[in-house]
């Protein structure tokens, strides 16, 4: 796997809990804590200086930091390199061998396990989409779906992360920058009782997409800031 996510925590065992109440499997409960819904990978890092971000892991970024370069700021790194998306999400190159084995992604599916549904890909809030959108094809990221006239565009790289921009003020509830987005038609209704069932904190009711008033999307976040959409769409 080229690319996972890590959220940030002050508590391991507290996050490690969070997930566990998603129906999130364990894959390694430190050095590096890891945790899946079968769609993606999520490191939690208890490290102090640790931030919500992407991690990308090749053995060569020679390329693709000559072109970054240009853009943004080079920040070195323990064992790769440290970044700004133009989203203001860091981003960190590495060169050493990914942490996820093989014997994890045995525990990869092509359909999510988690609580939280279909799992869609990050959600980032831009101001400049045609700069996000050139920095974001520089890590191997084509677009999928969308146009950047209508303020969203989706993309997804080479092993499997999808990822879709949105310009600001295109959404009427709270965006916390990064967010994860599931999409799980009708059956979110029955998600979000689940949710509330096991006191799971939810960061927003929405109701602004029902006639009725009726909470059929809800806002999770984590201890690091990334924020969970779980969504009908």
């Amino acid at each position: 796997m080229r690319c996972h996510l890590q959220t940030a925590t002050n508590k391991l065992e507290k996050s490690l809990e969070f997930y566990r109440q998603l129906d999130f499997k364990v894959l390694s409960s430190s050095n590096p804590a890891l945790v899946t819904d079968g769609q993606f990978v999520m490191e939690i890092n208890p490290d102090r200086f640790a931030r919500a971000c992407l991690k990308f892991y090749q053995k060569d970024w020679n390329k693709e930091l000559e072109v970054l370069g240009k853009h943004t700021k080079i920040n070195e790194y323990p064992a790769g390199h440290l970044l700004a998306s133009p989203c203001g999400v860091p981003v960190i190159l590495l060169t050493t061998e990914s942490p996820i084995t093989n014997k994890m992604k045995e525990a990869l599916s092509s359909k999510s396990f988690g609580l939280t549904g279909n799992f869609a890909g990050v959600s980032l809030e831009s101001s400049d989409m045609k700069r996000s959108i050139a920095f974001w094809q520089v890590l191997g990221f084509e677009q999928t779906m969308g146009d950047p006239d209508q303020g969203w565009v989706a993309f997804k790289e080479p092993g499997g992360m999808g990822l879709s921009l949105m310009k600001p003020l295109s959404c009427p509830h709270l965006f916390f920058n990064p967010s994860l987005t599931f999409f799980n038609g009708k059956e979110n209704l029955a998600i979000i009782s689940k949710v509330r069932e096991r006191a799971i904190p939810i960061a927003e009711e929405i109701t602004h997409f029902n006639k009725e008033g009726i909470v059929d999307n809800i806002i999770l976040r984590d201890a690091g800031g990334f924020g969970m959409f779980l969504f009908n769409d």
